[in-house]
């Protein structure tokens, strides 16, 4: 097929944007000889057990689905009786990105915690973490964080440890979205185990799309007794590959090895590069009127920019308003993201600023 894109079109609206890389395309190329029993009973799920079992630190009952929304409802919903509720920042993409999908599909109630960074706290959980036994609320029984967050934060060990023991002592399960778990392992520099299983993670949505698969995620169950159902509630949830070895090798080419690091670490240092570019340009008066409003920890860089700039710079380079009602916009970097494109980029900015 003649492709019918522009190939040399860059945008910083999303790390779903990019393409696949050539190593998990060349994975499912090597997947597609032959014949393998389907539904998860091909060699290359098998292996991907294997290959998350070393990184987690122990044996994991591994899920391979389709898409993060699909995980993370999936996973929930084996994690919670019908009466359960999820305690959740306000800011999680459970809340504000799934379109009701955890409360229409998975029949949860999510109780939502405004943050500034959008990070969790023991204090920030307990707003909601209440009521158990009144039969007039829904029961809090799970807290959902989010490793790299929404606003591109990253939570600490010692965070998440602080988290779970929390709400392991409430009675409490921990799910984590693992949609950027590579990029916040890359920011930590430590092993995936440090800030999930050794940090009291029970179950977590393990992203692989915004890192170079394309179209690869998996429910990782790190404490069985946290969960329950997820051979039906997969097949349920319409998350059950029939050919499932091109999801699984997408996933162990990511991580049989440090692909999923490697692109990870790019994809955070070009986020540095466009802030200390822009931050430069405010310093030299190349740029004016640039205010960020978040760390940049990941992949992602949130701006205020002067009135009127976003939608000029988006006649030619595609990005997403984040809070519309301050000016504030999100630039995220992907594995495929260049040097050159982030220095037209930021000459851009300075272009339309200095106007």
């Amino acid at each position: 097929m003649t492709p019918i894109h522009d190939a040399n079109l860059r945008g910083f609206a999303s790390d779903n944007y990019a393409g696949i890389h050539p190593e998990v395309l060349a994975a499912i190329a090597d997947a597609n000889a032959g014949h393998q029993i389907a539904y998860g009973e091909d060699v290359y799920t098998a292996r991907l057990h294997e290959v998350l079992a070393e990184h987690f630190g122990g044996p994991v009952a591994a899920f391979p689905v389709f898409n993060g929304t699909g995980a993370n409802v999936t996973a929930l919903q084996s994690m919670l009786p019908r009466w359960g509720a999820v305690i959740a920042a306000s800011t999680a993409h459970i809340n504000v990105d799934e379109q009701g999908a955890p409360e229409r599909i998975g029949g949860m109630k999510l109780l939502t915690v405004p943050t500034e960074d959008g990070k969790l706290t023991p204090d920030l959980i307990d707003r909601e973490a209440w009521g158990w036994g009144d039969e007039h609320r829904a029961q809090p029984l799970v807290v959902s964080i989010t490793q790299a967050t929404e606003l591109g934060t990253v939570y600490t060990p010692d965070e998440i440890r602080a988290i779970a023991d929390h709400a392991h002592g409430l009675g409490m399960r921990v799910h984590l979205d693992g949609a950027r778990l590579a990029n916040a392992a890359a920011a930590l520099d430590l092993p995936l185990r440090a800030f999930t299983r050794d940090a009291g993670v029970d179950v977590l949505s393990l992203g692989g799309t915004k890192n170079g698969a394309m179209l690869a995620e998996a429910i990782v169950v790190l404490d069985p007794a946290a969960s329950d159902g997820l051979t039906f509630l997969r097949k349920m949830n319409m998350q059950l590959a029939s050919k499932m070895r091109f999801v699984s090798a997408q996933l162990v080419a990511l991580f049989d090895g440090d692909l999923y690091l490697r692109n990870a670490r790019h994809a955070n240092a070009m986020a540095r590069r466009l802030r200390a570019g822009v931050e430069a340009g405010l310093a030299d008066g190349s740029i004016r009127g640039v205010r960020f409003t978040r760390e940049t920890q990941a992949n992602g860089v949130f701006a205020i920019l002067p009135g009127g700039v976003a939608d000029r710079l988006r006649e030619s380079v595609r990005f997403y308003d984040w809070d519309e009602s301050v000016g504030e916009v999100r630039w995220m970097c992907s594995f495929d993201t260049t040097e050159d494109d982030v220095d037209a980029f930021v000459a851009a900015i300075a272009r339309e600023t200095s106007r």
